[in-house]
């Protein structure tokens, strides 16, 4: 079920929008953007950090491979098992990723998802080579020239799209998340989503609190106060195998926003860590599970 042209907006001074009619995984939230703003495409520094909402993709990835024949690892293990028609389940599949080091081959190619959030904000690659840091960027003309109105940070490169991309360079997912602009006015800067597909009872919640902590993120580095978070949809929509699951949240009366504090002494994006926040006052609804549709393609 789906309705298209849609928008939210939160004062981000009356609270940080972490859904209360239940409980997200906060810790899931924060690891995520760290690893987007780390530039970084590959599910290791999730899985090691017990966040696997990307491990779908990362699997889909490496059974398509198996499946046509591509799988090419020099570990003799890993040779035993594709001599002899087996493939990993994903349960076995995240195991691995976690067991073994960055470095190793199969971490290298199977926990690979391509050009995905991370690279497009901060090594978008131009024609001439270079590697564009999206995020540097506009954290610097925020700074110098606030009043500008092209302080946009895009994640959607035709390069990397579906039929657009060159072969077997399609990223893993193309960007729900398209493209994301920010606006200072009367000393607060504001931060305004566009979002061309919204799952909207499991991630729109997490993509509501994400994009609300990146704008505050950026407001306290640039020295500002925290104004709105505007968020924009194209297809907001509700799959079928979680109509249930959103019959019961409805019936939940919401309750106060908790309060997010960074960590004064965060004062380089680069160095961002997790214990540079903390969440205080949360009084969420338990819990209620959903199982992630994994779709996409023509």
């Amino acid at each position: 079920k789906s309705v298209f042209g849609r928008q939210i907006r939160f004062d981000l001074s009356q609270g940080f929008p972490l859904l209360t009619t239940k409980k997200v995984f906060l810790r899931g939230i924060l690891h995520e953007l760290i690893w987007f703003l780390r530039g970084d495409s590959n599910i290791k520094y999730l899985v090691d950090n017990g966040v696997h909402i990307w491990d779908d993709w990362g699997f889909k990835r490496y059974k398509e491979s198996f499946e046509d024949k591509k799988l090419n690892i020099k570990n003799k293990k890993y040779k035993a098992k594709i001599k002899n028609g087996q493939i990993l389940t994903q349960d076995q599949y995240v195991e691995k990723i976690k067991e073994l080091p960055v470095g190793h081959p199969f971490v290298r190619r199977y926990g690979e998802l391509g050009p995905v959030y991370g690279v497009q904000w901060r090594r978008w690659p131009a024609s001439d080579g270079r590697k564009i840091d999206q995020v540097k960027w506009a954290i610097e003309k925020i700074k110098k020239t606030p009043q500008r109105r092209h302080i946009v940070i895009s994640a959607w490169n035709p390069e990397f799209v579906y039929e657009m991309a060159g072969k077997g360079k399609s990223v893993a997912l193309p960007p729900c998340h398209t493209l994301f602009q920010f606006n200072v006015i009367d000393g607060k800067l504001s931060c305004q989503l566009y979002q061309r597909s919204a799952d909207l009872f499991l991630g729109v919640p997490f993509n509501i609190a994400s994009y609300a902590l990146f704008t505050m993120i950026f407001a306290h580095l640039t020295g500002y106060k925290p104004g709105e978070f505007v968020h924009t949809f194209g297809d907001a929509h509700i799959y079928s195998n979680h109509f249930d699951q959103v019959n019961k949240q409805l019936k939940r009366k919401p309750r106060p926003f908790p309060k997010m504090k960074i960590n004064p002494e965060l004062k380089d994006i680069d160095k961002i860590k997790f214990e540079d926040f903390t969440l205080e006052g949360y009084d969420p609804y338990p819990p209620i599970k959903g199982e992630v549709t994994v779709v996409g393609g023509f």
